[in-house]
């Protein structure tokens, strides 16, 4: 009798906890996994925690996909409850320190916002196509992206909110060429970044440059055109290094891609 009591209030208590796990994740992006991702699969000897990790410290670098062991707990991660609140960890830091600065009153003030992973998630899209198990595919992706349905990460989403309340301009660099300007343009109203000061995307003659080079020299001329450059968010470090990178620097998880 005991035994079976026992062994229901383990069972209630993990329901419990499913449940008030599950109430973490507001504005869900994707339906979700019943695992969280933080699982122990390994990789070399290492946990793909500790893969994750150096993944995002920057220290495991120039890889094409997820090492095997490691896509059900992508996968997991991506949908469970981690991945949203390391994202709002990032963002609600970023808050902090935008309502922490001193303005100019010349409207000079600027914050940079990458767009895939960071204002957008295409979460959607690697839920069907193996959370970065399988080298990237152009044709599939810019097939969705097309489609303009991706929704915002809700992290992001509130960031860009309150710099809009701050009076902080907010320009999108993304790596997207300029052929998809207009589906992201109606993306991103849709998703909810209702105005921006700039929407850049790569020029065809951009198409070869390296995403550190690219995203540099845009911002270089931001700067030389007048803007100051208070904050800048990202999934890749390629977002964030190189040149004219902005006062602070923010990046949110992205276990899916690296680009260099």
């Amino acid at each position: 009798m005991a035994l079976l009591l026992f062994l229901f209030l383990a069972t209630t208590l993990t329901i419990s906890h499913a449940s008030e796990h599950t109430n973490l994740i507001p504005n869900q992006i994707h339906p979700l996994r019943p695992q969280s991702g933080a699982g122990g699969s390994n990789v070399a000897g290492l946990s793909c925690l500790s893969w994750r990790f150096g993944v995002e410290t920057n220290n495991i670098i120039d890889w094409n996909t997820v090492p095997k062991e490691c896509g059900d707990y992508v996968g997991h991660y991506m949908l469970g409850g981690q991945y949203r609140n390391d994202s709002r960890v990032v963002a609600n830091e970023a808050i902090l320190y935008a309502e922490s600065l001193s303005l100019g009153k010349d409207g000079k003030d600027m914050w940079i916002f990458d767009t895939d992973e960071t204002a957008l998630s295409n979460v959607p899209y690697y839920a069907e196509n193996g959370f970065g198990l399988t080298p990237y595919n152009s044709t599939l992706f810019n097939a969705w992206v097309l489609k303009g349905k991706a929704p915002a990460l809700p992290e992001t989403l509130n960031l860009y909110k309150k710099l809009m309340k701050l009076g902080i301009k907010v320009v999108f660099l993304t790596g997207r060429p300029d052929s998809q300007r207009d589906a992201t343009a109606k993306n991103l109203k849709k998703a909810g970044y209702k105005t921006w000061e700039k929407l850049i995307l790569r020029e065809p003659s951009e198409s070869g440059k390296a995403a550190v080079e690219y995203k540099s020299g845009h911002r270089k001329k931001l700067e030389e055109s007048g803007y100051r450059i208070v904050g800048n968010i990202g999934d890749q470090w390629s977002d964030l290094i190189g040149t004219n990178p902005g006062n602070r620097t923010f990046k949110m998880p992205d276990p899916m891609y690296y680009i260099g």
